[in-house]
């Protein structure tokens, strides 16, 4: 059995991905309403609802193999206000690591450092955030590899994320589990961009995860879609025509194609300004059939909530994307307790992590590492 500290928890979907191999130690987050999901599917005290910086190492039981952080990306997002890692919520970032420091200094330092935030770390403040994350891995005495993985290779929602997997300096690495050169799809061209900014010295001791593509998914998103949600209610026609007489020729010529496409067919809708004549901004819908939901995102970086259209012939319908669809398209299964209301609910699920992408790399990365470990160990 190998176990974990999860922090900045949510829902508790980097849990979940985890699988019942493993076992928290101790979970972590601020947010009251989040805490109260976490405990809903986990039980009650299983998460401790605190500021980072209130946490210390007395908080931590054991002796964890794994320290999970998916920490605040409002800072670092291009949604966000650009602050950066010196802004109040990703500037979580550096209590993270001060308890991982203070767990060395203990004897008990984790053996893997996993984070996860938006992409746009890579190139926040010029690249500067992302040089400040990677030599702070360097510093800590962990070897750092950085990947981008779109959950649309798992589920049908395009969410690129950005991982970082760190491994204590002392922990010997199976040469199958790294690669000498990036790999698509996971090592991206703005990654590797980002990788070649680094200082010659950093970049060196970057680490190239050689990560399995996965098989084909299968789902798509009609097959997440409820014809009776609780959560949401189906607009008016009236509605549904405002919603459509917002979209551009282009998006008006997707709609008809579907129209006539002889089957099913099921879009994700975000409302975002765009300049209209004059250089006056205009709102318009934009759709997309290609069986794959756009990000979901949470209200806080003033992104709109995800709209569906769903078309069968003439017959067009629209409503807001349910509780249980967002979750569905998170990878969590039907028997996920959510909170009732429907904005905590979506507030809960957007900023999650997809719980197969934890799976995939747990399976491929993290227990194979610490396998090895162990192994290596015994021999000892």
């Amino acid at each position: 059995m190998t176990e974990f500290y999860e922090f900045f928890a949510g829902g508790g979907m980097a849990r979940k991905g985890l699988g019942p191999r493993w076992t928290c130690l101790f979970a972590n987050d601020i947010d009251v309403k989040k805490g109260a999901a976490y405990q809903a599917n986990f039980g009650p005290g299983a998460l401790k609802l605190a500021d980072i910086r209130a946490i210390t190492t007395a908080d931590l039981p054991g002796v964890a193999d794994l320290m999970w952080g998916s920490f605040p990306c409002q800072d670092l997002s291009l949604a966000g206000v650009g602050a950066g890692l010196n802004g109040a919520r990703s500037g979580t970032f550096y209590p993270f690591w001060d308890l991982v420091r203070a767990l060395g200094a203990e004897g008990r330092a984790p053996k893997l450092i996993a984070l996860e935030n938006v992409c746009g770390a890579l190139t926040s403040h010029g690249g500067r955030d992302f040089e400040a994350i990677c030599r702070t891995f360097e510093d800590g005495g962990y070897g750092c590899g950085p990947l981008v993985i779109n959950a649309d290779l798992f589920v049908p929602q395009s969410r690129p994320r950005l991982f970082l997997i760190g491994v204590r300096a002392d922990i010997a690495i199976d040469p199958g589990l790294l690669s000498a050169e990036p790999l698509a799809p996971f090592h991206t061209r703005a990654l590797c961009r980002a990788i070649t900014a680094l200082p010659p010295a950093l970049r060196s001791n970057m680490l190239w995860w050689s990560l399995p593509t996965p098989g084909h998914r299968v789902r798509t998103f009609a097959d997440e879609i409820e014809e009776d949600p609780v959560s949401v209610s189906w607009h008016s026609a009236e509605e549904t025509n405002q919603l459509l007489a917002k979209m551009s020729p282009v998006n008006r010529a997707k709609v008809a194609a579907a129209m006539g496409a002889g089957r099913r067919m099921v879009g994700g809708v975000y409302k975002r300004t765009r300049p209209g004549g004059a250089g006056v901004k205009v709102q318009r819908a934009e759709v997309r059939f290609d069986g794959i939901a756009g990000c979901l995102r949470t209200p806080a970086g003033g992104s709109s909530r995800q709209v569906i259209l769903v078309i069968e012939g003439n017959r067009v319908r629209s409503r807001l994307i349910s509780a249980r669809e967002a979750a569905r398209l998170m990878g969590l299964s039907d028997d996920y307790s959510l909170p009732k209301a429907y904005s905590e609910a979506y507030h809960l699920i957007g900023d999650g992590v997809v719980v197969d992408v934890v799976r995939h790399l747990a399976q491929h990365i993290f227990e194979p590492l610490l396998a090895e470990a162990l192994e290596t160990r015994a021999v000892a």
